[in-house]
């Protein structure tokens, strides 16, 4: 029989998990720890490494020791899905490490590998995951590269347990799926038990440091539609750090299709008519990551806190999850 041609790696677009309320308890399903980071490709053509975000955005000169750690990789070339994550000396992830390096010192970013897309110049998306799993583990032995192992119990165990660390939730998958590029496949499902989600900034009230709060909202049928104000989890630092990556964007016209929204003028909720001249609009190009505790019965995020900014999402991808 004669070979199969090789095939140079390149990007490939990530596959995405469904959210769901309930995991399947299942032996045919896999679980594995939902990390709190970047989503990336590691894509190694012999000693050439470009670290790839999701939305296909080159992040190889802001993670050099991920990028040495690629190197080592038991392929002459490969595509290794994954996340990188901010860890510090326990293993404990936090996303705001990762999202600002000053004042998390003792954090490192490392990245943890679960899936092989492509191996020595043959493409694995139609294997099942098992398969990928299994040269995947083979591919990182030795490298520095975090194999993310699949967690052991019942589903109710792995739930509690996770949750008991403090982390963000956990993802099933089926043991004999192919991997579907740039979809939101039900073969892997993600439940989360930290709330938090992403949501793109359309404004925000200037402050002493900058930004005194973040006006932010989710996509539906393409409109924009306000969720809150974030005024929590900022330092004086980070405040003017966001300030300065939102001048550039700064418009005059309110992006949010239902403001204003309140009569009153409190200011934990809506935005009154006579508030609208205190905003500073932005146009819609940026997302943060939130942490809240709930959605209020109108809508509205209740106790939310800034986590950083991504620049792995498109803001237009951005809807309510919860």
């Amino acid at each position: 029989m004669p070979s199969r041609p090789l095939v140079r790696p390149k990007f490939i677009e990530p596959m995405a998990a469904q959210l769901v309320q309930e995991l399947p308890d299942d032996p045919r399903w896999i679980y594995e720890i939902k990390f709190d980071g970047y989503r990336a490709l590691l894509i190694k053509r012999g000693d050439k490494i470009e670290i790839r975000s999701r939305n296909d955005k080159d992040l190889t000169s802001a993670y050099p020791g991920v990028q040495a750690a690629a190197r080592r990789l038991r392929a002459e070339t490969a595509i290794v899905d994954g996340e990188i994550v901010a860890v510090d000396a326990s293993g404990r992830p936090s996303f705001q490490a990762l999202q600002h390096r000053r004042g998390y010192a003792g954090y490192t970013p490392v990245f943890y590998a679960f899936d092989l897309l492509h191996l020595n110049g043959e493409e694995l998306v139609r294997q099942s995951l098992e398969e990928r799993r299994a040269q995947l583990r083979l591919v990182l032995e030795g490298s520095g590269v975090f194999f993310s192992e699949a967690l052991t119990g019942t589903v109710s165990e792995i739930v509690d347990a996770v949750r008991g660390l403090g982390l963000e939730g956990v993802i099933a998958k089926r043991r004999d799926a192919p991997y579907r590029p740039g979809t939101r496949s039900d073969t892997w499902r993600k439940l989360k038990l930290d709330r938090q989600q992403e949501f793109v900034i359309g404004g925000y009230r200037p402050g002493s440091n900058g930004v005194d709060a973040l006006l932010v909202g989710y996509y539906e049928r393409r409109a924009l539609h306000f969720a809150g104000k974030v005024r929590a989890g900022f330092t004086p630092a980070v405040r003017r750090d966001v300030a300065v990556r939102l001048r550039p964007l700064h418009a005059d016209r309110c992006p949010f299709v239902d403001l204003p929204n309140a009569k009153t003028s409190r200011w934990e909720g809506g935005v009154t008519a006579e508030q609208m001249h205190e905003m500073q609009w932005v146009k819609p190009r940026l997302v943060a990551q939130v942490h809240f505790v709930e959605f209020t019965a109108d809508g509205r995020l209740r106790h939310p806190a800034f986590l950083g900014l991504r620049s792995d999402k498109k803001p237009s991808a951005v809807v309510r999850e919860q």
